[in-house]
């Protein structure tokens, strides 16, 4: 269960009253959920287009969503720590993610990771203190026939050792 709302982005919304921190943001959201006519299957659409706006999906922010579109707000927790493309934390400059699906695995994702975790003293979902990288994994991102693949900033790159991973990294950092 979520807590209740504690942050500017949170007044009014277990209410279901407009959002009064006077956040624009809250506004294009709503008016997102109107054109799906505030319909429950639309809810991943709708925490798309709310990443898209906060850059991430805090507590209070799925509270609202849940309240809009009539749903419990533990269905609307589950849907988006479900599936890896939603971020419940904010994230770095850059994004690091390593797939972790059965072919990754087997041909080395465990030493990408293993590698850039010593590198950069940072755990898989953690941010380095400067803001600059994100460090995620998938379950799957469906690219076997590359594995083991890793995502940089949203571009697929195959085959990656830890060496390509840190090099491709050192060149944010």
């Amino acid at each position: 269960m979520l807590p209740k709302p504690s942050g500017e982005n949170g007044k009014n919304a277990a209410s279901g009253l407009p959002h009064s921190s006077g956040d624009k943001r809250f506004k294009i959201l709503e008016l997102h959920m109107k054109k799906h006519q505030f319909r429950q299957d639309a809810l991943i659409e709708v925490l798309h287009k709310a990443q898209e706006l906060f850059g991430y999906l805090e507590d209070d922010l799925l509270l609202f969503v849940a309240t809009k579109l009539k749903l419990p707000p533990s269905r609307v927790y589950g849907v988006a720590t479900f599936y890896h493309f939603f971020q419940l934390k904010p994230q770095g400059e850059h994004a690091c993610v390593v797939c972790l699906g059965t072919a990754c695995y087997v041909k080395g994702a465990d030493k990408i990771i293993g590698g850039i975790q010593e590198k950069y003293k940072i755990k898989s979902g953690e941010t380095t203190a400067d803001n600059k990288l994100s460090l995620l994994t998938a379950r799957c991102i469906g690219a076997c026939g590359i594995a083991p693949a890793v995502t940089y900033d949203g571009q697929v790159a195959p085959k990656q050792t830890p060496e390509a991973a840190l090099e491709k990294i050192k060149t944010w950092i």
